[in-house]
């Protein structure tokens, strides 16, 4: 056999395999095993839903308060941030809250999502994903932020009648 390789035959790397011949996470070769790590698996889905236009944040409102208040003091906020996954062998199954901008059609946030999502975990790290279970926590408002500050609660502390 010749020694040299075709153009596609070089840009064709070889997906390693486990034993039973399927894409996984303990990714066996000849040379070596690879190991991928669930914070990994949720890092890439958390990036990936965010690159989705209409999604405007990521985690429940408990999640999303203590991410400020880490940003407040200069701290970063995590990409797995709304993120749970499972990960076994040869499949990862994955978990998001979201927060949807006003106006958005969720249903076809949520097909753009689980697509994004699917696309990039598979590429990335050799997973079949299974389930991509998406729950909608919120809706964001245009000018939310700016009403969260005095003006808004001095409203809410009126009574609403006179």
């Amino acid at each position: 056999m010749s020694d040299i390789q075709t153009a596609s035959q070089t840009a064709s790397v070889p997906r390693a395999r486990t034993e039973s011949g399927a894409p996984g996470t303990s990714l066996v070769t000849e040379r070596g095993t690879t190991s991928i790590d669930d914070g990994v698996v949720a890092k890439i889905a958390g990036l990936a839903a965010r690159e989705v236009s209409g999604v405007y944040d990521m985690g429940a409102g408990a999640a999303r308060a203590f991410g400020s208040v880490r940003g407040m003091v200069g701290g970063e906020r995590s990409p797995a941030q709304g993120v749970s996954v499972e990960v076994g062998e040869r499949q990862a199954a994955v978990d998001l809250e979201l927060v949807a901008e006003y106006g958005t059609a969720i249903p076809d946030l949520a097909a753009a999502v689980r697509k994004n999502v699917i696309n990039a975990v598979e590429r990335m790290c050799g997973l079949e994903v299974t389930e991509v279970n998406i729950r909608v926590d919120d809706v964001h408002l245009p000018g939310q932020e700016r009403q969260q500050g005095g003006e808004g609660e001095q409203q809410q502390q009126e009574p609403r009648v006179q």
